[in-house]
């Protein structure tokens, strides 16, 4: 199953970011499924879990694979070169985000095989335990 519109879209990051925060304050627990390592969803929920990030994530979801260069997503954001740095490392160390660099420019994408891991681990066993269709959002081969 794919991702059809914006709003399907937005209702998954929600979700995601319930979810974190449920991780966050020890309110849920997840049993390993063989999928995806726990600990990279849990990374990976926590570093959604925050408004900035949040929204650098979901201005790079909406840029696809080209991403965009670090100096344009301070810029489109309003947010400080510095800030922009610290919550850009939190959501490359949460495998979340790719970086490139291009000449002398530092460019920044949605890593898309993760997102589409995470959302399909959350997604596992729902419907009372009967499967459901993966929830698969692709932008480009190389990142799915």
């Amino acid at each position: 199953m794919f991702i059809n519109n914006r709003q399907e879209f937005v209702y998954l990051l929600y979700l995601l970011i319930y979810l974190a925060q449920k991780v966050l304050t020890g309110n849920i627990y997840f049993h390993d499924n063989g999928n995806m390592e726990i600990n990279i969803a849990i990374k990976a929920l926590a570093a959604l879990a925050h408004e900035t990030r949040l929204t650098i994530f979901r201005v790079l979801v909406q840029a696809g694979e080209p991403g965009l260069p670090a100096g344009h997503l301070a810029k489109e954001l309003g947010i400080p070169n510095a800030t922009l740095s610290f919550h850009l490392k939190e959501l490359t160390h949460a495998e979340l985000v790719i970086a490139r660099q291009e000449s002398r420019f530092i460019y920044y994408s949605a890593n898309f095989a993760t997102m589409n891991a995470l959302l399909g681990y959350l997604t596992e066993n729902c419907c009372a335990g009967i499967p459901c269709s993966p929830v698969e959002v692709c932008c480009d081969e190389k990142n799915s």
